[in-house]
């Protein structure tokens, strides 16, 4: 008997689940199970955040569970799988998601009132990364170069970029495999190449 593919979604900073909306039609399209995982982005604290992602895995299994995240909700896919006793198998995709660390969220909390606070219980996560990829998952990333955001206006961003996450932030040591596509760090949600590109590694394992 074929085991039902899952995906869960979850959105970054500042974002809800609602935004995630293009992406799951175009994943229900492909033939998943597509769930969205809303959270408090900056309100949870991280370890509320990732008992209650590790939770919804649980739910789903023996099937398969892949994660797509998007910026920050890379960062805590990838720290739900680390920390997980016993995750069911699948694979992960992050979009845009700072992996090595932000810049643009460390010059954010350094310029603005209150950044710091904006950032939340995530913040160590968001501004440091990690070191490299070992977990137990297969993880692919799409970053994007289309240079308009914030981390622009902020005039923190080295090389190429979305306008939020640079290139190189998103290139850990470790990981899968690795597509850069013509889209800025909100437009990798509504873009189709994105969308075709996360199908191919939750089927292939590569792009």
């Amino acid at each position: 008997m074929l085991m039902t593919q899952h995906v869960i979604l979850l959105h970054g900073l500042w974002m809800r689940g609602f935004a995630l909306g293009m992406l799951h039609r175009r994943l229900i399209a492909d033939g998943y199970r597509v769930h969205r995982f809303d959270y408090l982005s900056v309100a949870s604290s991280q370890e509320r955040i990732l008992a209650r992602l590790q939770a919804r895995m649980g739910e789903y299994a023996p099937d398969t569970v892949h994660l797509v995240g998007h910026s920050l909700g890379g960062l805590l896919a990838l720290r739900a799988c680390l920390d997980a006793a016993t995750p069911p198998p699948g694979r992960v995709v992050c979009l845009g998601s700072p992996l090595k660390g932000s810049a643009s969220a460390r010059a954010f909390a350094a310029r603005w009132r209150g950044g710091e606070t904006l950032l939340g219980h995530n913040r160590e996560l968001l501004e440091q990364g990690f070191e490299c990829w070992d977990g137990p998952r297969k993880v692919g990333v799409i970053a994007g170069r289309l240079p308009l955001g914030l981390g622009a206006m902020l005039g923190q961003l080295d090389g190429e970029h979305d306008g939020t996450v640079t290139v190189e932030e998103t290139l850990l040591p470790g990981v899968t495999d690795h597509r850069v596509v013509e889209a800025n760090h909100t437009g990798l949600l509504f873009s189709q190449e994105v969308a075709r590109l996360t199908t191919t590694f939750l089927r292939q394992g590569r792009f």
